[in-house]
């Protein structure tokens, strides 16, 4: 059977780009069956990734079938995965976050999981020389990966090791690293299409919190006055998100990628509580701005408090 290698729902530039990186080097380098496919659609830049590197969208998956070979990348947590997922054959594991705990397997499986920005850097490793044989398109898959997930290195999760790889690939492809993160950023930027509940949902992760059940959602943008243009709209929505999702409060962050700062939408006590118990903010109003707040794993999920 065709393995499958997907990412986490609401896929982002390196779900996409990584699953596709891994698929090209299971079928050409270890001679296996492989496709990458996606948990919903991609965001605005991983769809310019797709169309600037001549990808097709991979196909879209709502579940996987009982023994179904799969490869997870850039998650291992089962919220983040198909419902169905523990009755899949699963054969390796490829991330860069914390472990969560809650995925089940067949038997022994290859697992790594590495303390660097984003997972097309691992696969770089993992490959070892016979990365040099990736072509174009998948090369550039991996360097979109890379400086989307440092924010092109501003995040403060970057490591030398993960510019050195992009600088590697860029040289490669005789790439300006700045010009190129600049059409990236542009694209990531351009969100007037999306509801609000689509703009909400767009890059967010579940996460508790002594009890209480958050969607903590990111928007990393080189334009933030258009999503917060919207932010009355965007807190009524977060009602809507809060009851279909089942969870208790929606945090949104705009992250200002070019000022290196977040703004916090501030709807309600709750969120004022959080702000200033996590941040050590002083919130006025319906927005507080974070300076220095890039990252969702770095710097907001590990100090949340309510």
């Amino acid at each position: 059977m065709t393995i499958q290698v997907f990412g986490h729902k609401s896929p982002d530039t390196d779900s996409t780009g990584s699953a596709i990186v891994w698929a090209w080097y299971l079928n050409e380098v270890k001679g296996e069956a492989a496709t990458p496919v996606l948990l919903g659609e991609p965001n605005t830049e991983a769809a310019f990734m797709l169309k600037r590197w001549g990808f097709e969208k991979p196909a879209i998956i709502a579940d996987v079938e009982a023994d179904a070979p799969v490869v997870i990348v850039d998650t291992n947590n089962p919220a983040e995965l198909p419902a169905s997922i523990n009755s899949a054959d699963i054969r390796a594991i490829i991330d860069h976050h914390k472990l969560v705990g809650g995925l089940e397997t067949k038997g022994p499986i290859d697992i790594t999981v590495r303390p660097l920005a984003c997972t097309a850097t691992i696969m770089h490793d993992l490959m070892g020389t016979d990365a040099d044989r990736m072509p174009e398109d998948i090369k550039g898959a991996a360097l979109t990966c890379i400086l989307s997930d440092t924010l092109e290195f501003r995040s403060p999760t970057t490591t030398p090791h993960d510019r050195a790889v992009a600088e590697k690939l860029a040289k490669d492809l005789g790439l300006d690293i700045a010009d190129y993160a600049a059409e990236m950023f542009a694209a990531k930027s351009d969100v007037s299409a999306f509801s609000d509940a689509e703009l909400i949902r767009m890059d967010s992760k579940e996460y508790e919190v002594d009890g209480t059940k958050f969607r903590v959602s990111v928007l990393e943008t080189t334009a933030p006055e258009i999503p917060l243009g919207r932010k009355d709209s965007l807190m009524e929505t977060f009602k809507t998100v809060q009851a279909e999702d089942g969870v208790d409060q929606v945090l949104l962050f705009v992250v200002d990628i070019l000022r290196e700062e977040a703004t916090l939408l501030v709807p309600n006590d709750l969120v004022k509580t959080v702000a200033e118990k996590s941040f050590g903010a002083t919130v006025e109003g319906d927005l507080v701005v974070l300076p220095g707040v890039m990252s969702r794993k770095k710097q907001i999920i590990p100090n949340l408090k309510v």
